[in-house]
């Protein structure tokens, strides 16, 4: 991509929005991306958080490197308005991205989109790692942005996958995520369920992706041998982690940050097995047929900066975004 020192290439939510990009190419990209931060070629140090102490409002900032593709980045992410309902509240986040091998700056853009498929992308690498080598009938909990294309992510990674159950309360969030499945897998029927118990106990994968104020809450002993657990949001119970045969997680100290709802009464978390990174690279989640296994999806910044670095070599062909003179 063709750079200046003086100038930065921005790249907007609708720039983003105009891109085309397969469920597979954003699933491969984040899987590279854990592979490089396996053998050591990437960095990822812990994000930075600050949160007011009435809780109002919380940020993070995480920087990173990709060592494959020789790229540096800074991520953002701000959410006002914690106290208040969905609508009333305000979240933006940024990825600005630089050339390790030039030095020049490659792009800031909007992060909103990337996180909306990296976080599902995880999800079924998680899945595709985790589940039992017969799983057939995956459960989604929650119809927000990451239960809108959890099934899709999921059949691009387990395409044996044949029942496909919904938990969700949101007429307009159903509908989205009936929306999204046939946009990619059309052939493919969705089953509403009412009764979150006899789902959960049907259910070879789990992916609980509810808001903080859901009722939704998936208990151990709800679940059959062999099932996989992915904590997105919520909608899982804390007995599933603490009774968990084996704790996958793509950062454990990320999760003893975030995870902090699913202490157990003593304010402890029980230790990580693996983390994703690992088991991509060759360490067997599983290591018997029948074990419940609990993983937590937590977002690592290298897998936004591949993400984010691809989406600006997509726009760069397509002569999108707005040229800044941000050092001039």
């Amino acid at each position: 991509m063709d750079r200046d020192d003086t100038t930065l290439r921005v790249l907007s939510t609708s720039d983003l929005a105009g891109l085309d990009i397969t469920l597979a190419d954003v699933v491969d990209t984040v899987e590279q991306a854990y592979r490089t931060l396996a053998a050591g070629q990437s960095d990822n140090p812990r994000k930075l958080t600050v949160k007011p102490a009435d809780g109002h409002s919380v940020s993070y900032a995480m920087l990173g490197r990709d060592g494959v593709r020789n790229v540096v980045a800074v991520k953002t992410s701000y959410k006002h308005g914690l106290d208040e309902s969905r609508e009333n509240q305000h979240y933006y986040t940024t990825l600005t991205i630089y050339d390790d091998v030039t030095g020049l700056p490659v792009a800031m853009m909007d992060c909103s989109r990337i996180g909306s498929l990296r976080t599902p992308a995880v999800s079924a690498l998680l899945a595709r790692e985790c589940a039992a080598p017969d799983a057939s009938t995956a459960l989604v909990i929650g119809t927000g942005t990451q239960g809108r294309l959890a099934l899709p992510f999921l059949l691009t990674a387990l395409p044996g996958l044949e029942r496909l159950l919904l938990s969700g309360t949101h007429p307009d969030g159903i509908a989205a995520v009936r929306a999204e499945l046939a946009r990619h897998f059309p052939d493919r029927e969705l089953e509403l369920v009412t009764d979150l118990r006899s789902a959960a106990s049907d259910a070879d994968v789990i992916v609980a992706t509810a808001g903080g104020h859901t009722p939704a809450a998936v208990e151990a002993d709800w679940l059959k041998p062999g099932t996989v657990s992915i904590l997105v949001g919520h909608g899982l119970a804390p007995s599933t982690l603490h009774r968990a045969d084996r704790v996958i997680a793509t950062s454990e100290a990320q999760m003893r940050v975030t995870g902090t709802d699913m202490a157990d009464a003593d304010g402890k978390l029980p230790a990580v097995d693996l983390e994703l990174p690992v088991v991509i690279s060759g360490a067997a989640a599983r290591t018997a047929p029948g074990q419940r296994i609990f993983a937590y999806n937590s977002g690592l910044v290298v897998t936004d900066i591949a993400l984010g670095h691809r989406f600006a070599q997509l726009a760069a062909a397509q002569g999108l975004g707005t040229e800044v003179a941000l050092w001039r």
